[in-house]
Order: C-alpha cells, then structure tokens, then sequence
C-alpha cells in the first residue's frame, strides 16, 4: 500500500509556527542576556576582591615591614563583615632566602582554610575564576619595594543566587510571554482561515449541486480578496461556457431533425452513385499501373499531414500565449479604468507577460526552424560543383567538429579507409550526410554513455564508393524501419526531432549524389546503413 501524506492545517501551522519562533527568539535573547549578564557580575566581584586586596596591601605595609602579626590579624578580622571575602593569606619576603613565607591569615566563619599559594604567585597575579570560587595575588609595595604579597579567595554563592532566581524569573516572563503570543496568533488565525472555510464551502457546493452561479464573498485580506476575484472569474467563465453548450445542444437537435429529411433524399442519390461506382471499380481493374503514382501521392499527403502537425504545433502554442496575454491585458486595462490597479497586479501582469512572450518567441522560433528544415529537404542541392575530396580527411574534421557531443555521450570511433583515397563530388552534401548519421546515432542511438562506438568503413568496389556505417546503439524499433526514410517519421516527437534528417539523407545521396542507401537488417543490435555512390573520378 502506498503512504499517505501527512495532513495539516493553516491553523495548526500558523499557531505552531509563531509559537516556535517566539520561543527560539525568547530562548535566544534570555541565553546572551544571561551570559552578558553573568560575565559582567562575575567582573564587577573580580574588581571588588582587587580593590579588597589592594586596601589589604596597604595596610600591610607597616606590618609587613614591623613583623607585627597582631595587629595584622585584628585588621584582618573586620572582613567578617564581608560576605564576598572566603580567605585571606598575606605572605612576607624571607630576608634570608628572599622568598615568600607565610605571615598570617583569615579565614571567614564556617569557612575552611586553603593551602597556602606561595608557590602559585605567578599563576595569581591574573585573577583566578572557578565554579566556586574567585582567587587573586596582588605584591605588598613599599617605596617600590615588594614586602611580601596577599592572597584573597572570594566565594561565588551570592552569584549562583542571582543566575538561579534570574533564570526563574525568565522562565516566568517566557510563559507569560508565550501566553500572549498563543492568543494573539490564535485571533490572526482565526482571522485568516475563516475567510478560507468559505471559499472551502463554497466550492463544495458548486462541486455538489453544481452551483456555478454563486460567488465569492470579499474578505479583509488582501490576497484572499484576490484568489475569490479569480474563483468568481472562473465561475463566470463556466457558467458561460454551460450556457453555450446549452444552446450548442439545442442547435444540434434542430440539425439533427433536418438531417432525417436530407439523409432521405441522399438515399436516391447515394443508390445512383453506388451504381456509379460499380462501374468505377471496373475500371480501375484497367489503371493497376498506378499503384506507384498512388503510393506516390499517399506519401506526399503524409508529408502534408506532418508539416502542417509540426508547424502547427508551435503556432497554435503562440497563438494560446497571444490570446492569454491578450486576456491578462484586458484584465489589466479594466482595473486601470476602474483605479482598481495594484502595484502586484501590475508586476504579475509583468512576470506573466514576459513568460507569455517568451512562449510566444520560442515557438515561433521552433516553426521557423522547422520550415528551414523543410526547405533543406526541397531545395535542390545540384546547385554545387563537385571537387576533389579526400575522404579521410574529411570524416577526420567532421569528428573534430562535433567532438563536443560525442564527449558527452563517451563515444568512440574507428574509420578504415585509406588514408590517400580522394574522390570527385559534392563535398558540401557528403558532410552533410555524415553529420546527419553522427546526429542521429547522438540523439536517437546512444542512450546511455557506457561503451558507445562508431565504426565507418569506405572502400572502392567496381567505380562505386562504398560507405558501411555501423554504430552499437539501441537500434531501429521495428514499427519504422520500414519508414525510417519518410519525412516525419522519428521517436523524439515532442522531445524536438522533426522527423527530418534520414529524410534529408535519403535525399541527398538518392538524388543530389545520384547513390543509394539502405538499412541493413543483419544487425541484431545497433544500426547498419550501406550507402553505394557513383564515382565520377578517383585522384
């Protein structure tokens, strides 16, 4: 069983939609407001525990310098007052060794004390942040001598406070903040899909009761305003059109009475013209001679057929895009005289005018390439003097020349032919046949680009010039093989093959050469043609 796609609704997208971007923006902007926030707490304690230690070290400096450790640790006690402060070490300058020992310390209430950090001074001189704890050394100067340092470990509970009451905080404002939203986006909802459940319904009900003569009702957005103006338009249409057939219906049950009475009196004539034609038939029994001049007239009536299907495939394209432009500016115009034109509706007018003119151009363009391609094959190519031609030569620099498509189809080629064989003929209409058999093993041959070769070989045989082209594509399909030389006759239709270039071939070598061609069917795979030309001369 095949899985069905996942349904939705306007409601539920909408809602969700604004609801995701709220909460990404809010998560967002609480998160850097937050880190901004916490790494400017986290500076604000750091300068606080410097300006700390900076009063500590000044104080010690008489201390330090008199070895009076009392007075130093009374000091010292007053910083129990002092939330922010967890220990304090001040280290003194050994006379002796010239290096810091310790002097004396505090430690605040239900605190424990730290293992000194006279072998951390250097790696203290920066302020120290942990999850905990904020650490810092500062040097005790006196007459720009240092007397010893000072250790200060400030604790970071007070911040863990503030982050955890400021996340409550934020959570709260979100939820409200997404309260809001959610009622707000509920209302533009609301006011968005039930303009669209009309439409719905009224669609259901011209899909019902065929109701063609309802229209849309006007809404207060704009391009819902839009699409009912083209629903109405549509309706308008249909109901015009059923009209129409309503009429077409009636006029052909008037026909149709009338057509009892001609088909009565065609009864009589029809019985004297089968009587006619019993005696035609007879006749003709006398004229089988004519088959060939009937095949003759059969196959220029399908060349009819498909140069006026080819060509009129692109004109009736353009001439849909004219009529459709022609619509669109209608459209336009009414809306100009009513001062009804928006600034989107003439942009749209725009955008769809340029797609309609490029339709236009492109199949005009088509059916131009096409009658060229028509006169090629009608003009008569006897208008060339034959000159001298080295064959190797020749095929050499038509493969260079379409090197770029046979790259892309990796294709590879082999040509037996001598390389000092040079002929008398129309150079010109031989390129042109070879080019012609390298296109159509390109397009029609090659499907695919594993191990795609061609192989041409030319040899002399009885003053002929035997050329046997082979290459390994996918072949000729049976249902044309035997029409593979009639104009129009091509699996590419509507993929742009006219149909055209074995006819042109055919042409080339049968009439403007004066040869032959034909397509061998020994080859299972792949296609083979063996093309015999009269030689006028060999150099």
């Amino acid at each position: 069983m095949g899985k069905h796609a996942t349904k939705t609704s306007i409601r539920k997208v909408l809602i969700s939609a604004v609801m995701l971007v709220t909460a990404l923006s809010l998560s967002l902007s609480i998160s850097i407001s937050t880190y901004l926030d916490v790494k400017e707490q986290k500076k604000l304690i750091v300068n606080k525990l410097e300006m700390i230690a900076e009063i500590i070290a000044f104080n010690a400096q008489i201390t330090l310098i008199f070895d009076d450790r009392k007075t130093e640790e009374k000091r010292l006690k007053s910083f129990n007052k002092v939330d922010l402060v967890k220990n304090i070490h001040i280290y003194a300058i050994d006379d002796v060794t010239n290096k810091p020992v310790f002097f004396t310390s505090y430690n605040a209430s239900k605190t424990p004390p730290v293992p000194l950090k006279v072998n951390d001074i250097e790696s203290l001189k920066e302020p120290k942040i942990s999850a905990d704890y904020v650490e810092l050394i500062i040097p005790v100067e006196y007459e720009g001598k240092i007397e010893g340092y000072v250790y200060v470990r400030g604790g970071l509970e007070r911040l863990s406070q503030y982050i955890n009451q400021k996340i409550l905080v934020d959570i709260a404002l979100t939820l409200f903040v997404l309260l809001l939203v959610l009622l707000v986006a509920r209302a533009i909802q609301k006011r968005i899909a039930n303009p669209i459940d009309s439409l719905s319904l009224l669609l259901q009900d011209v899909s019902k009761n065929h109701n063609y003569s309802a229209r849309a009702t006007k809404s207060d957005i704009e391009e819902l305003n839009m699409l009912a103006n083209n629903l109405n338009i549509m309706l308008a249409r249909t109901q015009n059109q059923l009209a129409r057939h309503q009429a077409d219906k009636l006029e052909i049950k008037q026909l149709n009475q009338n057509l009892e009475e001609k088909v009565n009196q065609r009864t009589i004539a029809l019985r004297e013209a089968n009587q006619e034609l019993l005696n035609t038939l007879e006749r003709m029994h006398q004229y089988q001679n004519q088959i060939v001049e009937n095949e003759k007239m059969a196959s220029l009536g399908q060349m009819v057929a498909g140069v006026a299907h080819e060509v009129n495939t692109p004109i009736g394209l353009g001439v849909t895009g004219s009529t459709l432009l022609r619509d669109k500016l209608a459209d336009i115009s009414a809306a100009f005289d009513q001062k009804t034109l928006t600034s989107k509706q003439l942009e749209r007018f725009i955008h769809d005018g340029i797609e309609n003119l490029d339709l236009i151009y492109r199949n005009l363009n088509r059916a131009a390439e096409l009658i060229s391609s028509f006169k090629k094959v009608a003009v008569s190519q006897d208008v060339e003097v034959s000159s001298e031609v080295n064959i190797s030569k020749l095929f050499n620099a038509i493969v260079r020349s379409m090197r770029a498509e046979m790259d892309l189809k990796n294709v590879t080629w082999q040509l037996t032919c001598s390389e000092q064989l040079t002929i008398r003929t129309k150079a010109g209409l031989l390129q042109q046949v070879f080019e012609q058999l390298l296109s159509n093993s390109l397009i029609h041959g090659f499907l695919d680009l594993k191990d795609n070769q061609i192989s041409v070989n030319v040899e002399l045989r009885n003053q002929s010039l035997e050329v046997i082209y082979i290459d390994n594509g996918v072949g000729v399909s049976t249902a044309i093989k035997k029409r593979i030389f009639d104009p129009f006759v091509t699996t590419k239709r509507g993929e742009g093959g006219s149909g055209l270039g074995m006819h042109l071939v055919y042409n080339l070598i049968t009439q403007a050469l004066g040869g032959s061609i034909t397509l061998s069917e020994e080859n299972k795979t792949g296609t083979k043609f063996i093309i015999v030309l009269p030689l006028k001369g060999v150099i």
